[in-house]
């Protein structure tokens, strides 16, 4: 069972989906598990492997940061893509779950579920089952991705303290 958390203002939290057991598909969750006790006062949320799911993650918050393997948006393995507007439909092939993470977000959008989102994506090319190995520009991604991350947090916490 969840636990329910206090609405407060200004929350922010940084969610990170993918699994680790498939590969260059972890690097949303590794990014997200790298910046955790970095950001005071901002939740790491483990958000599986993104979907529906996401949506009652995203409730409680502000402003969040959701950080994801995707494929198709970037020219390169490792290319980190920063999505004010998380896309639906604009890359086929953009997620690899059930949903992808730009529906989730509309459809959190739409019932109100949603402050601030933004959609951190890592290009993560070949996707391979049962294995922990990501390959090393996925890691240069993931890294580059936590860079951008802290700087938009710190963007936000600025922001809440004004």
């Amino acid at each position: 069972m969840r636990k329910e958390l206090p609405v407060q203002k200004n929350r922010i939290s940084i969610i990170g989906c993918g699994n680790p057991f498939m590969g260059n598909d972890g690097a949303g969750y590794l990014a997200m598990q790298a910046l955790e006790g970095r950001c005071p006062g901002v939740d790491c949320i483990d958000g599986g492997t993104g979907g529906f799911g996401l949506i009652p993650l995203m409730e409680e918050y502000e402003k969040v940061v959701i950080v994801d393997a995707m494929t198709g948006i970037g020219d390169r393995i490792g290319d980190v893509v920063i999505f004010e507007a998380p896309p639906v439909h604009a890359h086929p092939a953009c997620s690899l779950h059930d949903i992808g993470v730009g529906e989730a977000v509309a459809v959190a959008r739409e019932l109100g579920h949603a402050g601030e989102i933004v959609l951190v994506g890592i290009e993560a090319g070949e996707i391979r089952a049962f294995t922990r190995e990501v390959d090393p520009a996925v890691r240069e991604g993931i890294r580059v991705a936590a860079e951008h991350i802290l700087r938009i947090v710190g963007e936000w916490m600025g922001d809440a303290g004004a």
